[in-house]
C-alpha cells in the first residue's frame, strides 16, 4: 500500500550505513597514510579529563588512573557537504577504516579501553574534515618515587604520552587549551594523600634509532596523610620508649620484673619494626620512619643495658660491703641480688643486719609446738614489722642506684629532644 511504501522511505536506519560511506568517501583513499603524507608534521591537539586515582601502590611503585582522553586533528579526506554544518558521530567500529593517532602511554605497566555495554570510543566528524576522537581509559604507570622522607613525603607522578611510530617530522603533539586542557573531577580523592596539584606540561623525547618524538606529560603531586602512620606507628613506638622507662622506678634488686619488661619493649618494638617493613618496597637507603623506630629501639635497648649495669655495679658493691662488715655468715652466705634471683622475693642486706634475725616472709612459717612459744615471740616480730612499713620509703631510695637516678632525667630529656628535632627537621 502507500502507507507501507512511505513508512520505508522515512526508516533511515536502512539507508544510513550507505549514505554514511559515500559521504566521507572513505573507499576513496588510502587511510593507511597519514594526513598530509611527504608534508608538514599533522598536529594533533590533546586534552584529558581525568575521572579517578584508583590507587597509589608504594610496594609496586605505581599508580592507576581513569581518564577520558581526547583527540583534536584535521584529515580533509573526511571532509563532507552538510547544508546545516552539522557534525556526525560514530561508535568505533568507523575507527578501524580510518587514520587515527597513535598515541601510547610510555612506562605504563597496564592498560585497557573500558568495554561495557560496548567500547568506550567516540568519533565526531565536522564538515570541514576536523575530527574528535575521545577514549575512556584505565592504564596503570610507573611513579618513581623516593620515600628518604616516608611517611612524611610528597610524591611527584606523572603520565606521559607520546606517538609510537611518527616522530616530530610527521606527528606534531600539543596541548589543545594549554594549561586548561587537564581537567579533573571535583570529588577525587584518595584514603592516603591529598592531591595538592594538577599540572601539565610537554617535551621531546629522543630515541637514538627514531629520532624525536613530542611528548606530553600529566604531573601531579601527592602530599601523604600521616595521621594513620601517627596511630600505626609513631604513638606506639613512643609509648613502648615511655614503658621502658618504667624500669628506673622498680627496685634494682626485682631482677625478673625488670628484665622482663625490659625484654618486653624490645620485642615489641621489633614487631613495630617488623610490620612497617612489610608494607613497603625494599629501598636501599633510609626512610624516615626508620630513622624514628632504630632510634625508639636504640632507647629501649639501652634501658635494658642500664639495668644490666645496674645490677652488675650493685652486686660489686654489696660483695665489697659484706667484706668490709666482715658479718658474711651461713644465713648472709648468699648476697641479697642473689638471693633475689632464685627465689624472686625482696631481700635488703642493711635491714635484715641492722635488725634482728626473723624468718624470711617469702618462707613458710615453721610449725610451732605450744601456744606460749608463739605469743612470746609475736611481741618483737610486730615491732620488726612496723619499722618495715615505717621505712620503706627510705630502704626503696637506699635501694636505688646512682645510675638509676641519672636515668630518670637523662633519658626522658634526650628523648624529647630527639623527637623535637625530628619533627622540624621533617615536617
Amino acid at each position: 500500500s502507500k502507507r507501507e511504501i512511505k513508512m520505508r522511505k522515512l526508516d533511515s536506519t536502512k539507508v544510513r550505513p550507505l549514505k554514511t560511506e559515500q559521504l566521507l568517501h572513505i573507499e576513496d583513499h588510502d587511510f593507511a597514510l597519514r594526513p598530509g603524507f611527504g608534508g608538514s608534521p599533522i598536529p594533533v591537539g590533546i586534552d584529558v579529563q581525568v575521572e579517578s586515582i584508583d590507587s597509589i601502590s608504594e610496594v609496586d611503585m605505581d599508580f592507576t588512573m581513569t581518564l577520558y582522553l581526547r583527540h583534536y586533528w584535521k584529515d580533509e579526506r573526511l571532509s563532507f557537504r552538510s547544508n546545516k554544518n552539522k557534525s556526525m558521530t560514530f561508535d568505533g567500529r568507523l575507527i578501524k577504516k580510518i587514520w587515527v593517532p597513535d598515541v601510547f602511554f610510555v612506562h605504563s605497566k597496564r592498560s585497557f579501553i573500558h568495554d561495557t555495554t560496548v567500547e568506550n570510543i567516540m568519533l565526531r566528524v565536522y564538515p570541514d574534515g576536523n575530527v574528535l576522537f575521545s577514549l575512556r581509559i584505565t592504564v596503570s604507570a610507573m611513579c618513581f618515587m623516593d620515600f628518604s622522607r616516608f611517611p612524611l613525603d610528597t610524591q611527584n607522578c606523572s603520565l606521559e604520552l607520546e606517538s609510537y611510530a611518527y616522530n616530530e617530522d610527521d606527528l606534531m603533539l600539543y596541548w589543545k587549551h594549554g594549561n586548561k586542557s587537564l581537567s579533573t573531577d571535583e570529588h577525587i580523592s584518595l584514603s592516603q594523600f591529598f592531591i595538592e596539584e594538577f599540572s601539565a606540561s610537554s617535551g621531546l623525547a629522543f630515541y637514538s634509532s627514531t629520532g624525536w618524538y613530542n611528548r606530553l606529560f600529566i604531573n601531579f603531586a601527592l602530599r601523604r596523610h600521616i595521621f594513620f602512620f601517627v596511630l600505626q606507628s609513631y604513638f606506639p613506638a613512643m609509648l613502648m620508649v615511655m614503658l621502658s622507662w618504667v624500669s628506673f622506678w622498680i627496685d634494682r634488686r626485682a631482677v625478673p620484673a625488670r628484665v622482663s619488661l625490659g625484654i618486653t619493649t624490645v620485642l615489641t618494638m621489633s614487631t613495630i619494626m617488623t610490620g612497617v617493613s612489610a608494607s613497603m618496597p625494599q629501598v636501599s637507603y633510609i626512610k624516615a620512619v626508620d630513622v624514628y623506630l632504630w632510634i625508639s629501639f636504640l632507647f629501649v635497648f639501652l634501658s635494658v643495658i642500664e639495668y644490666a649495669a645496674v645490677n652488675y655495679l650493685t652486686t660489686i658493691e654489696e660483695r665489697k660491703q659484706l667484706k668490709k662488715r666482715g658479718k658474711a655468715s651461713g644465713m648472709y652466705s648468699m648476697d641479697a641480688v642473689q638471693a633475689m634471683a632464685f627465689d624472686g622475693c625482696f631481700h635488703d642486706t642493711d635491714v635484715d643486719m641492722d635488725l634482728a634475725p626473723f624468718p624470711d616472709p617469702c618462707e613458710e612459717s615453721e610449725t610451732r609446738t605450744s601456744q606460749t612459744n608463739i605469743s612470746n615471740e609475736d611481741t618483737p616480730r610486730l615491732k620488726r614489722k612496723r619499722s618495715l612499713k615505717g621505712n620503706v620509703g627510705r630502704i626503696i631510695l637506699q635501694n636505688n642506684h646512682v645510675i638509676d637516678t641519672y636515668s630518670r632525667i637523662i633519658f626522658p630529656s634526650v628523648y624529647i629532644v630527639f623527637n623535637f628535632f625530628y619533627w622540624g627537621l621533617y615536617i
